[in-house]
């Protein structure tokens, strides 16, 4: 259980360095090396609480459960849909007025006897100041960026509900927004966790001059580009973040990010029904992709309250994903997972919100 005190003063154990960390410990009476076993419980065993980490005499447990929670946010919500997918809607210290929460949402494998674990969807900021019309993500603006501690708490969180195989960064918020706590978090991700480069996939809607500074660090995840349309009319509106930038220098920089990482871009399209789901937008995107190197994900819009979209049949789908693969492109179909329980990004957030004013 997370002390609210401790926990609003920031003295949670993922915020510390290593150095403060083994001054805190050795505060409490331990030795330097204990400090080592404790985050090493905490992130590589999986270990949520200091009384079952029996290797430290039960004076520093108790000491450490009363001075330093291992955790920051509380779980304000849970919903758990038909097919076992869990969204835990996380609050974290405000560091302002409004209230600070971040949806994760934990996916298991489609086959449960396939031995492969689940995936995670993870947030990185609280709110979004992309501003898609049909996502509820951004509804409220931005309130705020996540620490590195906190996007590396919700891997714990979700981990606790099953062993993980894939991460997909691509909750609430923009990733390229918040890089340098999210680069952070993921080094101890793969480092800590052991959770490898290429089954962590990082979504964002493609800001150019970004990537291209990103890219020549060889970062450790793969690249997801939500595109939504082939057109740039229509992206001004889908995205407004990225009003004005074409899509060709979206695309050039995509293919900047293959040559450096000689990793290839997904470019994610959310299919909107009677907006952007129709064989002549099919056509005029795989005109665009054309020659890439890169898959494309196709998305079924998950409808959101106040959102004037609709959801695409699966004859609509079928038929845009023909057009693309007629074209030589590879195509896949990603039908969300907990449809039945908010499982539009951002929903969950808003609704329990809107229940806590009243």
């Amino acid at each position: 259980m997370v002390e609210p005190a401790a926990a609003r003063a920031g003295r949670t154990l993922l915020a510390l360095s290593g150095a403060e960390l083994e001054a805190r410990v050795v505060s409490l009476g331990g030795r330097p090396f204990h400090a080592r076993i404790v985050r090493r419980a905490v992130l590589e065993q999986g270990i949520l609480d200091y009384a079952r980490m029996t290797s430290l005499s039960a004076r520093l447990r108790e000491g450490l459960a009363a001075e330093l929670p291992l955790l920051a946010a509380e779980e304000v919500a849970r919903t758990v849909s038909d097919d076992r997918t869990t969204k835990l809607l996380l609050r974290f210290p405000a560091g302002g007025e409004r209230p600070a929460a971040v949806e994760t949402v934990h996916i298991p494998a489609r086959d449960p006897h396939g031995g492969k674990g689940a995936t995670l969807c993870v947030s990185t900021q609280v709110g979004c100041p992309v501003g898609c019309p049909f996502c509820a993500s951004g509804r409220d603006g931005l309130v705020r960026n996540l620490a590195a501690h906190e996007i590396v708490e919700q891997y714990l969180r979700g981990r606790a509900l099953g062993a993980l195989s894939r991460s997909v960064v691509m909750g609430i918020g923009e990733p390229l927004l918040n890089y340098a706590a999210l680069s952070a978090a993921l080094d101890v991700v793969h480092d800590e966790l052991g959770l490898g480069g290429r089954k962590v996939t990082v979504s964002t809607v493609g800001f150019p001059d970004r990537l291209r500074r990103i890219a020549p660090t060889r970062p450790r995840f793969q690249l997801a580009i939500s595109l939504h349309t082939p057109d740039d009319e229509q992206r001004d509106l889908l995205v407004p973040a990225m009003e004005g930038v074409p899509i060709e220098e979206v695309l050039a920089a995509g293919d900047d990010w293959f040559e450096q990482t000689g990793r290839e871009v997904t470019y994610e399209y959310v299919l909107l029904a009677g907006t952007n789901d129709t064989a002549g937008h099919a056509r005029r995107l795989a005109q665009r992709l054309a020659r890439r190197r890169c898959t494309v994900n196709l998305i079924p819009y998950n409808p959101v309250d106040e959102a004037h979209f609709g959801r695409p049949t699966p004859a609509d789908v079928e038929r845009f994903q023909r057009v693309l693969t007629s074209q030589g492109l590879v195509c896949t179909v990603r039908w969300s997972r907990g449809v039945e329980n908010d499982a539009a990004c951002g929903q969950l957030r808003i609704r329990a919100e809107r229940l806590s004013a009243g």
